[in-house]
C-alpha cells in the first residue's frame, strides 16, 4: 500500500483500487487518509466509485490501513476516488506543527519528557514529565509563537534506523524510536528534528498563533498543558 501523506500532505484527492472488503471496512492499495495514531486524529472524507460512501474512521490493522464507510457496496477491484475533508486535515496539519514546536520547548527548557498528546480541531493537550506550570509555560508559548513567525519550512523524509539511532535528541517522547528498518522524520528549519509519522504544514507561519489556554496537575512530575490556534 503507498500512503499518500508521507510525502505529500496536501494531496486532498486520489485515485486508487481496492485491495481488501470487510463488510464496511476498506483496504486499498493507495491513501491519502490519515490513520489514526501518534495522537493525531483520523481522516474523515468520502470514497466514491458508482456510489458516495462516508469515510467514517481510518486505522491500522495488520499493517494495513483501513478504512470504516458509512454501508456496505464497496467490492474488490472498485475504481475509486478518495476525497478528504480537508478543512479539518489542515487544522490538525496546523496543530500538529504547532505542537512539535511548544514540545520542544519544553523538553529543551526544562529536560522533560513528552508523555502523550492528543491533537484536536480546537484545541491540543500536550502531557510533560515535569512540574513546570503556567507562569513558564506562559512563556514558552511567547518564545513558540517567536518561533513560528520566523517562517520555517517544514519538511519530512526517511533514513535508516542506523542513521536515526546516531541523532542525539531526535525523539522528544517518553517512548523509544519505533523498530523500522526505515524512520520518518519531520524537520522544522534548524529548531527541530523529530521521528514523526504525521501530517505538517509546509512552514510555520502557516500555524497562526499559539493561544495557551491552561495547565493542569496530574500528578508528580505530571503536566498537562492545552493550547488552541487563533
Amino acid at each position: 500500500m503507498d500512503i499518500l501523506y508521507y510525502f505529500d500532505a496536501y494531496a486532498k484527492e486520489f485515485e486508487a483500487e481496492v485491495l481488501e472488503v470487510n463488510g464496511k471496512y476498506i483496504v486499498l492499495d493507495k491513501t491519502a487518509f490519515y490513520a489514526a495514531g501518534g495522537g493525531q486524529p483520523y481522516d474523515t472524507g468520502k470514497i466514491i466509485s458508482d456510489n458516495e460512501y462516508n469515510v467514517v474512521s481510518v486505522g491500522k490493522v495488520d499493517g494495513k490501513i483501513s478504512h470504516e464507510v458509512d454501508k456496505e457496496g464497496l467490492k474488490t477491484g472498485d475504481k475509486v476516488k478518495g476525497i478528504i475533508d480537508w478543512d479539518r486535515r489542515y487544522k490538525l496539519m496546523r496543530m500538529h506543527t504547532a505542537a512539535h514546536i511548544i514540545s520542544t520547548l519544553i523538553h529543551n527548557k526544562t529536560g522533560a519528557l513528552i508523555t502523550g498528546n492528543q491533537l484536536d480541531t480546537d484545541k491540543t493537550r500536550v502531557d510533560y514529565s515535569s512540574e513546570v506550570g503556567k507562569d513558564k509555560i506562559g512563556e514558552y508559548t511567547k518564545e513558540a509563537n517567536e518561533i513560528i513567525n520566523r517562517n520555517l519550512e517544514v519538511k519530512s523524509y526517511f533514513i535508516s534506523k542506523e542513521e536515526a539511532a546516531e541523532i542525539e535528541g531526535l525523539t522528544k517522547l517518553a517512548m523509544k524510536l519505533p523498530e523500522r528498518e526505515k524512520i520518518r522524520i519531520v524537520e522544522i528549519g534548524d529548531f527541530d528534528k523529530q521521528a514523526d509519522g504525521g501530517t505538517h504544514v509546509k512552514n510555520t507561519k502557516e500555524i497562526g498563533k499559539i493561544v495557551f489556554l491552561r495547565v493542569e496537575n496530574k500528578g508528580k512530575d505530571r503536566k498537562r498543558l492545552y493550547f488552541e490556534l487563533s
